[in-house]
């Protein structure tokens, strides 16, 4: 595997990590902070609808940006921007903007991801190259599901974010490795 991936793998890795902790008990942080189930969809939704609009529209102008891991780097940096916006997170109205941060950090985050990888992919390794990263992807949710859960039953949330953003910010500098490489074209 080149370095490239290797850094992708591993910045992603630790932010799905972040990102994953909250997943199977989201809901219940909702209920916490005065929300209800509709209020926890609408959230949700709102990050889902906010990233795949601007994931249409950024694809398009991220087919043109040259330095792809700049772009990389600036989404994360959203990212987690948005995970350290869980702690201060006290009705659902503020869920929605932390919800719409994270959406859009993913949408600047992943096409240009998607390009640097498959453009760094070994020839005739493209299935076991991507598949690395699906499993990488699932596996990493499931230990995220775990330590999330964890953390917040022993700690509580506002523990349970502090560790969701350290993890994230873990992601963003192994990303930042990616600007000093030089990216073949």
């Amino acid at each position: 595997m080149n370095r490239i991936l290797r850094i992708l793998l591993e910045a992603d890795g630790f932010y799905i990590l972040a990102a994953g902790m909250l997943g199977p008990i989201y809901a219940i942080f909702v209920e916490r902070i005065g929300g209800d189930i509709l209020e926890a969809g609408g959230a949700y939704a709102a990050f889902a609808i906010s990233s795949g609009i601007l994931l249409f529209l950024l694809s398009r102008w991220e087919d043109h940006v040259k330095h792809k891991e700049k772009i990389i780097v600036i989404g994360y940096a959203l990212g987690c921007i948005g995970i350290l916006g869980y702690l201060f997170v006290s009705a659902p109205i503020h869920l929605f903007v932390v919800q719409i941060i994270l959406g859009i950090a993913e949408a600047i985050v992943y096409p240009a991801y998607d390009a640097l990888y498959s453009r760094s992919l070994e020839r005739g390794k493209f299935a076991s190259e991507w598949g690395l990263y699906e499993s990488m992807r699932s596996i990493v949710t499931a230990v995220a599901a775990l330590v999330g859960a964890f953390i917040a039953a022993i700690f509580g949330f506002q523990t349970l974010f502090i560790v969701m953003f350290f993890f994230s910010l873990i992601g963003l500098f192994i990303s930042m490795r990616l600007l000093y490489i030089k990216v073949k074209k």
